[in-house]
């Protein structure tokens, strides 16, 4: 069979994990949505930590995955740690060839940075604070060089189209200003992000509403780990916030020294942690947080970084400084904890095949289980890239197996009702509060139970708004309130469910660790919408949780300890 008699692949994402999916999927054929206006969305032109690999002489992957395991308390599988560790320098190869710019030293190697929680120094940059920007660019340039690639923008994907019948994928749904079209696929890639604007204080851009998650839940896949958002604990406090994207202040900032204070200007988190400052992401969280909701204002003082490492490592936190009114070298600046990093997602195994067929899915809107209760700073990018050639591989093998979907054409597919835009709006912006109040840094059982009531009443309050014509405008506000409302009740059950405190979860009602939850919650969405069912199975249906032994997922090839 000829690539040209296959339905395209879509990937749904413009990220770094979809981009890097449709470039090693080529030649086959592949188009790429996105919901927004420009292919440059996401989080990932937002990175500013950088990309971790065991780079240096003195680190090895087996160091990253250790460190890796750690950060996740007790919840990351190994055997996808270590993958993901001994395939990051070849990743990381990967975009030098592309042209990738990353910050070098004086001698012309890779500058290596230590961030949290990490043993070693082995975070580049690009740019300083930039790297994010600079790995969108450097992929999408590549994207405009593939003639396989079909990029579609303000291309919003609502629903997977499944087969009645065998309950596989045909394709996707899709509302673009032209109207609905119903697009066949071969294959669907989920790579649409993480779902930080569920929250009202986030470091997410405005279009992570978690609509790749919901159209997987609304089709029954298994999901994971939904309790787990982690909070950076570094978002620059806006005054008079109106729930738009909180600026992020990197970690590397206090990986080059600077410094959390209190409302009095003493340094609190050696008191919290034994490594201070760079304490795992939940641990510095909690700390900032605790104080916040007494009242406690908190500041992070810039100035032992920018007089280490100089303005030119972040341009984009001084920017954001600036835009606000601060002025870091001259006063410590106000920061806020905010939904930064869903480790939550679909489930997938080593291949990023996910429990339904022609569906795969890698970047935050998947559950490889690499990240556990908490993920380590600087592996997003990684996890992007690494499984998103790795879908790609296995898209490709079943291609040439001739295990791909080639129908072209598609059976009636219902088409939803568009709700009115302003009233979507109302309660999305709802939602997000409730999920602040009851899904925030610490939870209990009574909020998380109170919340689901809550959900209901929004849910109907949706349901009763008028339908109207499915513009561009109306259909994107629809969409994302109904991927709310989709998601909210999956992750406030999976938050009750989970009765400890572990990583980003932590319950009032529940202030410990306990064996009996060692392991991932597994949960779909009930036969009943806004419903939900917990799973005993910790892993793809008919699949232990970890697949095989690491040194059976990948070969071990040499990779240079230092790229040139």
């Amino acid at each position: 069979m000829t690539h040209s008699s296959l339905p395209p692949v879509v990937v749904i994402g413009s990220g770094a994990a979809g981009l890097s999916a449709a470039l090693s999927l080529a030649p086959l054929p592949v188009m790429v949505l996105s919901k927004t206006a420009s292919l440059t969305a996401g989080s990932t032109p937002w990175a500013q930590g950088g990309i971790a690999a065991a780079l240096a002489e003195a680190d090895q992957p087996a160091l990253h995955a250790a460190d890796t395991v750690s950060a996740g308390a007790g919840l990351t599988d190994g055997s996808i740690a270590a993958l993901l560790a001994h395939e990051g320098p070849r990743a990381i190869a990967r975009l030098l060839a592309q042209g990738m710019p990353f910050d070098r030293t004086p001698d012309g190697r890779l500058a290596l940075a230590r961030e949290a929680a990490h043993g070693q120094a082995r975070v580049i940059h690009a740019g300083g604070d930039s790297t994010g920007k600079h790995v969108a660019a450097t992929l999408l340039a590549e994207v405009a060089n593939t003639p396989s690639i079909t990029c579609c923008s303000d291309s919003l994907a609502v629903d997977l189209i499944l087969d009645p019948h065998s309950n596989s994928l045909r394709g996707v749904l899709i509302l673009d200003p032209t109207g609905w079209r119903i697009q066949p696929a071969s294959a669907v890639v989920l790579a649409s992000g993480g779902m930080g604007m569920a929250w009202r204080e986030t470091t997410n851009p405005a279009e992570n509403t978690g609509d790749g998650l919901a159209m997987a839940a609304r089709a029954r896949a298994l999901l994971a780990d939904l309790e787990f958002m982690q909070f950076h604990p570094t978002a620059l406090a806006i005054p008079d916030s109106d729930g738009s994207r909180l600026p992020l202040l990197t970690e590397a900032l206090r990986g080059s020294g600077a410094v959390l204070l209190d409302r009095d200007g003493v340094a609190f988190m050696a008191a919290e942690h034994p490594l201070a400052d760079l304490a795992p992401r939940d641990v510095v969280a909690r700390a900032v947080g605790k104080r916040a909701a007494a009242g406690q204002p908190v500041f992070l003082d810039l100035r032992p970084a920018l007089a280490r490492d100089g303005a030119g490592h972040f341009p984009q936190v001084l920017e954001s400084c600036r835009a606000h009114g601060f002025d870091p070298f001259t006063a410590p600046v106000p920061v806020v904890p905010a939904a930064h990093y869903h480790m939550g997602g679909v489930v997938t195994d080593h291949r990023g095949r996910t429990s339904l067929s022609g569906l795969w899915a890698c970047g935050e809107v998947a559950c490889t289980g690499v990240h556990g209760a908490n993920r380590l700073a600087s592996n997003s990018l990684l996890e992007a890239l690494v499984f998103g050639d790795r879908v790609a591989a296995d898209i490709t093998l079943a291609a040439a197996d001739g295990r791909l979907n080639r129908e072209m054409a598609i059976a009636a597919v219902s088409i939803p009702a568009v709700r009115d835009g302003a009233g979507c709006c109302a309660v999305r912006d709802a939602l997000r509060v409730l999920c602040s109040r009851t899904l925030g840094l610490v939870r209990d059982g009574e909020g998380l139970r109170a919340a689901m009531d809550e959900v209901a009443r929004l849910d109907q309050q949706f349901s009763a708004l008028p339908r109207v014509a499915p513009s561009l405008a109306d259909g994107q506000a629809w969409a994302e309130a109904r991927s709310l409302l989709t998601l909210v009740p999956l992750l406030l059950a999976s938050a009750e469910h989970r009765q400890e405190s572990r990583g980003a979860h932590y319950r009032l009602d529940h202030p410990q660790p306990r064996e009996a939850f060692c392991h991932r919650l597994t949960v779909r969405q009930g036969r009943t919408p806004r419903s939900a069912e917990i799973l005993p199975l910790h892993g793809l249906a008919g699949e232990p949780s970890n697949p095989a032994p690491a040194s059976t997922l990948f070969p071990l090839q040499s990779v240079p300890r230092s790229p040139a």
